[in-house]
């Protein structure tokens, strides 16, 4: 049996839904899953944030999931933590093109859920986004500037895309970099972790708008940390 998450469904043919999952050790999987009816639904668990366990049959890209049951009760995620949550989804759609790419994210992806059920923050947020460029071979060094030497804690670095971070007139610290690289960050630094992450997943996502953090603005959250 496989364990995993819905990252995205919508109807297919005559009760059956088709269906974007974050599957452990695989990555993006897309397949085809029959609803069933009555008692045998299983309607009411194809879910985002709903633990799947499941098997799959096929070799193409478009696979059959079967014996499909949950894992455990859905993560209980409400307010700014659902909207985060549904921003991780729609992240890993965007990112993840390629069907079974992502092998290692499910631990991180399954972490940052319960992180964002116990409290909503930043934190998961932006290390999920940093597994995730590590994951796809885009995040650079955080401890080396593009030249090769040590970042310093004090000096002030700039992006420069397909080079690395170059030592200067800059807005991100070096103890930014430092921070992120062990995962931890002062209080006074996430707002340069957000704008950093966002420069460094422009690439990978495109130019078209993220809806959920549409939804975010829309909701007029006091974070908007997506």
């Amino acid at each position: 049996m496989h364990r995993g998450y819905v990252l995205h469904s919508k109807p297919y043919r005559e009760n059956s839904v088709l269906v974007k999952l974050l599957v452990d050790g695989l990555g993006r999987v897309d397949a085809v899953a029959r609803l069933g009816s009555g008692k045998r639904s299983v309607k009411g668990i194809v879910q985002p944030f709903q633990p799947l366990l499941f098997e799959l049959y096929g070799r193409g890209e478009l696979q059959t999931l079967r014996q499909l049951e949950s894992a455990s009760p859905a993560v209980p995620l409400t307010g700014d933590a659902l909207y985060a949550a549904i921003y991780l989804n729609e992240l890993l759609v965007r990112a993840l093109k390629q069907v079974q790419s992502g092998e290692a994210l499910f631990v991180a992806y399954h972490q940052t859920l319960m992180a964002l059920a116990r409290e909503f923050s930043q934190p998961p947020l932006r290390f999920f986004e940093l597994s995730l460029l590590d994951e796809l071979g885009c995040l650079p060094s955080l401890t080396h500037d593009a030249n090769g030497m040590a970042v310093e804690r004090d000096a002030c670095y700039r992006w420069l895309p397909e080079a690395g971070f170059i030592q200067g007139e800059g807005m991100f610290p070096g103890r930014l970099l430092l921070g992120l690289a062990i995962r931890e960050l002062d209080d006074k630094d996430w707002g340069y972790a957000k704008r950093l992450t966002r420069l460094l997943l422009q690439p990978v996502l495109g130019d078209k708008p993220l809806v959920s953090r549409q939804l975010f603005q829309a909701r007029g959250s006091q974070s908007n940390q997506a």
